[in-house]
């Protein structure tokens, strides 16, 4: 801990946002060789506690950023607890299906790769070794008789 500090902010507009004292605390990080900075309005805990509490928040905000890179949610469509980790969970299943199918069938298309394929060919009846093959070439639409056409005027 370098320092634990009240302080006011002054500048117009900030002072107008948030008229009330604020703590900051100044932490060194020795594991990673840097100095952080907190603001905070909790001034019962002890600084290093503070300090321990936004390291444990930084990590959940790189499991979000990872989130939002990997499983491909950019919003939320629920705001309760329940219906985020739901949506969550269903993300994280169909992350692990497509690392299994491309473990099985030794495929050396990356992961991100296969999810960006599956999300555009979802309704295409494309066998999947063809899918996710990098030769280029697409399957040859098949005549399906027993199939009811859409939109087949």
């Amino acid at each position: 801990m370098q320092c634990d500090q009240t302080i006011a902010l002054v500048w117009f507009y900030t002072a107008r946002g948030y008229p009330a004292r604020l703590r900051r605390i100044r932490y060194w990080d020795a594991e990673h060789d840097r100095r952080l900075v907190f603001l905070t309005n909790n001034f019962v805990l002890p600084a290093p506690v503070i300090a321990d509490l936004y390291r444990c928040r930084w990590q959940v905000e790189l499991f979000f950023k990872w989130i939002k890179q990997n499983l491909r949610i950019k919003a939320f469509y629920g705001t309760s607890e329940n219906a985020v980790k739901t949506q969550i969970w269903i993300a994280v299943c169909s992350y692990l299906l497509v690392a299994i199918v491309r473990k099985r069938l030794n495929l050396e298309v990356k992961l991100s790769t296969m999810l960006q394929i599956l999300s555009v060919s979802l309704f295409e009846k494309t066998p999947i070794q063809q899918a996710f093959s990098l030769d280029g070439v697409r399957p040859v639409e098949t005549e399906f008789h027993n199939q009811l056409r859409l939109l087949d005027f």
